[in-house]
């Protein structure tokens, strides 16, 4: 099995980030130098790409599609051609759901992590029992002393 490679998203993060095991690290090393082995040319160019690159392409082509579909609208309504309107119009909604989704990923969904608080509701978490995500933390550490 591959592992895949997760790249943080600013203001997605539950939590802080946490560190590998040293075994973990020493796998992930050990997979990394027999990536470069096998291909180091391809191993180069997924190290250095960031994955934002890959949603402004997704944006780009998605802006496309979506003036393609009104072009399609427009041309479905002056030569009465009511599939190829309807066609365009269905072009542009794809276009503008896969542009908007992508925005979103490139840019967090759509902005940075608020502090508690901040959203207006009142916190109702209790002040001497810790949060799900502090309880999933505190299991995560403890699961490399149970070895």
């Amino acid at each position: 099995m591959v592992p895949v490679a997760v790249y943080p998203v600013k203001g997605l993060s539950l939590g802080g980030a946490v560190p590998l095991s040293e075994h973990e690290q020493r796998l992930l090393d050990q997979i990394e130098q027999a990536l470069y082995a096998e291909d180091p040319k391809w191993a180069n160019t997924v190290r250095i790409s960031d994955p934002r690159n890959h949603y402004k392409r997704r944006l780009v082509k998605a802006s496309i599609g979506f003036v393609l579909g009104v072009v399609l609208l427009m041309v479905g309504v002056v030569a009465p051609i009511i599939p190829l309107g309807v066609g365009g119009f269905v072009v542009m909604l794809a276009a503008c759901l896969w542009g908007l989704s992508s925005w979103k990923r490139m840019n967090g969904f759509g902005g940075e992590a608020r502090p508690a608080g901040a959203t207006g509701q009142p916190e109702r978490r209790r002040a001497n029992r810790p949060s799900f995500m502090e309880r999933i933390e505190e299991r995560w550490r403890r699961r490399g002393d149970e070895r």
